[in-house]
């Protein structure tokens, strides 16, 4: 099989090693790709937002399956056109990934299917955003409707910052906040059959202690000791089966992956949203534990084959990953400054680049670097991945202490 992988990032190496470890996998190419994914897999270049040039790539290199990385494209239509040229691709069509492209959208869907979320309102003035603030109180959660690179959500107990946030946005969602735990699922889907992977929990906030903004992601763990018997079937039943079949009753099915962000209430598991793809950095730990190979599941969703796919099979203990970030990151990341100490097993590359006069390693985002690492339970490779991040040279860079720690403390209560 001829794989081309679309993307250039933490979530992307991840899902480039996975693939390149598949046996069925002969060609394994990635557009644009990073110098972490060069490792196993030819660079092409290519812009992942236009849907006829990536379709056009995907023609000329002969792919059998596309596998597409960001949420950007998705929305941009890029399976949409992959598709169009007789290929498989893995990845929701545009219209199935207003899912994660609309916060609105979303909750539209989750009334539709009765899936269990918070309450919420659209907002578009002043006016709706006030009223909706005061309906709820403290702490506000208010969510951009569109695509923020997985920092347009603000939960503070400040009104006016949520205020602010609201009209920087223009179109918001604003709802209860969700008190408990947070688990992300990924599921597997080719529109009617689906596959759960294990439950992971990531750490949105920039600080120790979930302290700080919010960032795409700091760090991330599986599996997770303190969830409830039965999580993964309840959400499939209440979740992900509902869902699947409001899309399909809109004419959209939903084919790809999806990811179910979730916070474990004393009510029970609340939805608080809905992605299109793979979370980064719940990726890296996630597939460094999926035993089954990669390729042949995500082409099995791909062309609605995934009934007869065999059960996942998975590796024992468990895998932690932590987010080098850039200094300045979230607000104002630097970028440029030479990395060392980064051409590690288990160094999961997300923004970075060669520098052409000499090769070296450079930062070009905001968040940099994962060290992620697996062990036969979760301390062990809670160690082993802050081992992996200690031997990582970046000037100014910074990353949170308390990956796992409380999981691995047992402090993780769950509400009465």
């Amino acid at each position: 099989m001829r794989v081309l992988l679309v993307g250039g990032g933490g979530r992307e190496h991840a899902l480039a090693l996975g693939l390149a470890g598949d046996p069925s996998v002969a060609a394994l190419i990635a557009a644009p790709g990073n110098p972490g994914i060069a490792g196993v897999a030819e660079l092409r270049s290519v812009d992942a937002s236009d849907p006829a040039a990536v379709a056009a790539l995907a023609v000329e290199v002969g792919a059998d399956l596309v596998v597409i990385g960001p949420e950007a494209p998705l929305v941009a239509g890029v399976a949409d056109a992959v598709r169009a040229k007789g290929i498989a691709a893995f990845g929701p069509s545009a219209e199935a990934a207003r899912l994660e492209g609309s916060k609105a959208f979303a909750k539209d869907v989750m009334l539709a299917a009765g899936v269990p979320t918070a309450r919420a309102f659209a907002c578009t003035d002043a006016a709706s955003v006030g009223a909706a603030l005061d309906e709820f109180g403290p702490p506000y959660v208010v969510k951009n409707d569109a695509l923020a690179a997985g920092k347009g959500v603000v939960v503070t107990e400040d009104r006016s910052a949520a205020l602010e946030h609201a009209e920087e946005c223009g179109r918001v969602v604003i709802e209860e906040y969700l008190d408990g735990p947070e688990v992300s699922l990924f599921v597997v889907t080719d529109g009617e059959a689906a596959l759960p992977l294990l439950p992971a929990q990531d750490f949105k906030r920039v600080g120790d202690g979930d302290t700080g903004p919010n960032t795409g992601g700091m760090g991330a763990y599986a599996p997770l000791p303190w969830a409830p018997p039965g999580l993964v079937d309840e959400v499939m039943r209440d979740v992900v089966h509902p869902t699947l079949a409001e899309m399909r009753r809109r004419g959209t099915p939903f084919a790809g992956l999806l990811y179910v962000g979730l916070a474990i209430t004393a009510a029970g598991p609340r939805v608080i949203e809905f992605n299109a793809r793979f979370g980064d950095p719940e990726t890296q730990v996630v597939l460094a534990l999926l035993e089954t190979p990669l390729a042949g599941l995500l082409h099995a969703a791909a062309t609605g084959t995934l009934a007869a796919h065999p059960p996942l099979r998975w590796r024992d203990g468990a895998a932690v990953t932590v987010v080098v970030a850039a200094d300045g990151y979230p607000a104002a990341p630097r970028t440029g400054d030479v990395i060392t100490g980064a051409d590690r097993r288990g160094i999961i590359h997300a923004g970075t680049a060669r520098r052409a006069a000499d090769g070296a390693l450079l930062s070009a985002g905001g968040r940099v670097l994962c060290g992620t690492a697996t062990g036969p339970d979760l301390t062990a490779a809670r160690d082993a991945a802050y081992a992996l991040v200690r031997g990582i040279e970046l000037a100014g860079s910074h990353h949170r202490t308390d990956i796992a720690a409380a999981a691995v403390d047992g402090r993780i209560a769950l509400p009465a």
